[in-house]
């Protein structure tokens, strides 16, 4: 596999020699049974490509692409024939290879449609040139040529993978002599005893037919230039599987099927669609009931077309279409393209340009550079595209809405949008807008967006823009009463926990806000909740080292004796808490030496403590929570509710689903108000389980208040 020092300058003669060089190239591989039937089956997708002119680069990887997918050859291999791009071609080839259905996957399953067009959009976005996908689907050709003599299961495989991604994208493409055997070849695997019924009851071969549509051009032909009527004319007998799927379609028999044989006319202008008919109808009898006017009715996503069936010569029966080539190429590319009510799929108009720029590319200009950069850029992300009542082209996400239409014409419009109207219907705002539709909003007075245009599972927004100019417009409305909203939260939750020596600045510092009026606007709008505000807490009391009013003495680190409780500086003393604070991690506390009772435990803002403090400093005791995983630390709740049956028994659940304990509930009922206040005395491992409880308990139906005691 050497190559000469000669052979290793870059090529820049006919291209033809490209293929020649790599043909040399392949010729000096081992003759092993391996090796053959690649280079054969490199060189049989070649012919079959042949009728498509590819450029040579592209040729001469598809001679080599089965080598290098079998392993047989490598990467440096092809480095080495100093070919530009042709490595970066072949490995395109090999990633395409890798792409099928899901293993056991059967035709009618839930998701068919999506899988298979996921799919069909894989293969044209992954690769580097987008005219490796020719390749690929020629590529499948061949392999159900070679079908023919495998086994039923494996003729079954590759029939289900060609009908559900290969065939279509074909007709997306436009390769018709592709098309119509991919789908016959994989109809004759799925169905072999209908497609034989079909075979002989047609009682002709397709050599025959196609050589009946020949003659039947020439002869129109020649009568549509007596009329001077300039036109292009094509035809192709209708094979085996469309035929089919037109009885299917219209639960008819083949007897009833008039386009078997069917023909398209072309001409400049619209009143030669007229007199073109009329000269069709004037050459044969035509069948009644069988004349569509799409052109004076166009179908419903705009295609137009005249079609009318006739009795030809030899009393065959025959289809013929009659359109401008304007109204042709709509067809073929625009937001009507054949290929969508053929397939009964949809589409995005994104992908319908990835389409037309691959037509484009099968069509020799010599500046396939530029149209490649367009495939390897945005072109790929979907988009979906609707028209204004002006005539607007707007573009917009896929799955985009009304509202998202009136948002991306003027935020204004957005605000104000009331309704929608689709093609001339008033549909709901969640409604999903295909391609071409054309859409009229109905707007108020007055701004007036509803908060549940945010919420993504109502379906009202698709873009993340219309939802940010949604957000900006609920902040910029709400500033201010947001700010006073949030500055009673903050009082409240303060108020509620006990905590009054934290200055909010250390709040919205710790909160990671510039001042105090931004921590209320988030508060109040909801960006946070009052269990952040708990939690902010207890993370400045940790980082806060308590104030020492008076060190009387360094005592050892221990727990104290108190079950499940942990206090560090009180050595071995009896300790309780202060029933005039019950102070709660990871509040500032302090320790004051009792008579008989030992060292009771204070918040460090107390006020008995302070007034102790005040008259006995010298029975201060420096002291500080200890760390004990499971500690636990008694506090006291006051609730206000107004009575009913089962209030009992709801503030018990909420104990219990928070795993916290009740040591006491005192319950006092005014009989004239029907008020009842609940005084009960808990133990909680700290104060965010304090605040969760709290929000909780306020949450249940009738309860007004619950406040911490002291």
């Amino acid at each position: 596999m050497a190559i000469s020092e000669t052979e290793n300058r870059q090529i820049d003669a006919e291209p033809a020699v490209i293929v020649t060089r790599v043909d040399d190239f392949a010729a000096t591989l081992p003759d092993r049974p391996d090796i053959l039937a690649a280079r054969l089956q490199g060189e049989q997708i070649c012919l079959i490509l042949e009728p498509l002119a590819l450029p040579q680069a592209l040729v001469a990887a598809v001679r080599v692409y089965p080598l290098r997918r079998e392993g047989l050859i490598g990467l440096k291999d092809l480095q080495k024939l100093k070919i530009e791009g042709l490595p970066e071609l072949v490995q395109g080839l090999v990633q395409l290879g890798s792409f099928t259905l899901p293993p056991n996957w059967q035709p009618g399953e839930a998701l068919a449609v999506q899988q298979s067009e996921a799919l069909r959009k894989m293969l044209l976005a992954v690769v580097s040139d987008a005219r490796l996908v020719l390749v690929r689907i020629a590529e499948q050709l061949y392999r159900l040529r070679l079908a023919k003599s495998a086994d039923v299961a494996e003729q079954r495989s590759l029939a289900v993978e060609t009908q559900e991604i290969y065939a279509p994208l074909a007709n997306r493409l436009g390769v018709w002599q592709f098309k119509w055997e991919l789908e016959d070849l994989a109809f004759r695997y799925l169905e072999p005893d209908t497609y034989r019924h079909i075979a002989k009851t047609l009682k002709e071969k397709r050599n025959e037919r196609e050589s009946f549509i020949e003659q039947l051009k020439d002869t129109l032909g020649a009568e549509l230039a007596r009329n001077d009527i300039v036109a292009d004319i094509s035809g192709r007998p209708k094979h085996i599987f469309s035929i089919w799927r037109k009885m299917q379609k219209k639960n008819r028999g083949l007897d009833q099927i008039f386009d078997v044989r069917a023909v398209r006319v072309l001409v400049s202008d619209v009143s030669d669609c007229y007199a073109a008919l009329g000269v069709v109808h004037n050459l044969w009898s035509y069948l009644p009931g069988e004349f569509d006017d799409y052109i004076a009715n166009p179908k419903d996503n705009n295609y137009q077309s005249l079609h009318t069936a006739v009795i030809g010569p030899d009393r065959q029966t025959l289809e013929v279409q009659i359109r401008t080539h304007d109204m042709h190429r709509h067809a073929e590319l625009g937001v009507a393209a054949h290929w969508r009510y053929k397939e009964g799929g949809t589409s995005t108009a994104s992908f319908d340009q990835k389409i037309h720029l691959l037509r484009s590319l099968l069509e020799p200009t010599g500046h396939d550079g530029d149209l490649l950069e367009q495939i390897r850029g945005d072109i790929f992300e979907d988009r979906v595209y609707a028209v204004s009542p002006k005539g607007d082209v707007v573009e917009m996400p896929a799955n985009s809405t009304p509202l998202d239409f009136a948002y991306h014409v003027h935020t204004q419009v957005g605000h104000r949008c009331r309704g929608a109207k689709v093609n001339g219907r008033i549909v709901p705002l969640t409604y999903k807008v295909q391609n071409g539709d054309k859409i009229e909003i109905i707007t108020g007075k007055n701004p007036q967006p509803s908060r549940d245009w945010l919420s993504p599972q109502l379906g009202y927004l698709a873009a993340s823009r219309s939802r940010t100019k949604v957000r900006s417009w609920f902040r910029q409305r709400d500033k201010e009463q947001n700010k006073r909203q949030g500055r009673e939260m903050l009082e409240r939750e303060l108020g509620r926990l006990n905590v009054r020596d934290l200055a909010t600045q250390e709040l919205a510092k710790q909160l990671k806000f510039g001042n105090n009026d931004a921590l209320y606007i988030a508060l109040g709008a909801g960006d946070i909740t009052a269990a952040s505000i708990a939690s902010a807490v207890q993370n400045l009391r940790r980082e806060e080292p308590a104030e020492v009013i008076r060190k009387r003495r360094q005592s050892p680190q221990k727990k104290s004796g108190s079950a499940g409780i942990a206090i560090s500086g009180v050595g071995d003393l009896l300790c309780n808490f202060a029933r005039c604070c019950r102070p709660v991690p990871p509040e500032d506390i302090i320790g004051y030496i009792t008579k008989g009772r030992g060292v009771s435990i204070h918040r460090q803002d107390c006020g008995n403590y302070l007034s102790l403090h005040a008259r006995h400093p010298e029975r201060v005791i420096d002291v500080d929570w200890g760390n004990a995983a499971d500690a636990i630390y008694p506090a006291e709740l006051q609730l206000h509710a107004f009575d009913r049956q089962g209030l009992l028994r709801d503030v018990s659940s909420v104990f219990a689903d928070e795993n916290v304990s009740v040591d006491s509930i005192q319950t006092q009922t005014d009989k004239q108000s029907m008020q009842v206040t609940m005084d009960l005395d808990v133990s909680v491992p700290g104060l965010p389980t304090l605040s969760r409880v709290i929000n909780r308990l306020e949450q249940l139906p009738n309860v007004t208040s619950v406040r911490r005691r002291n």
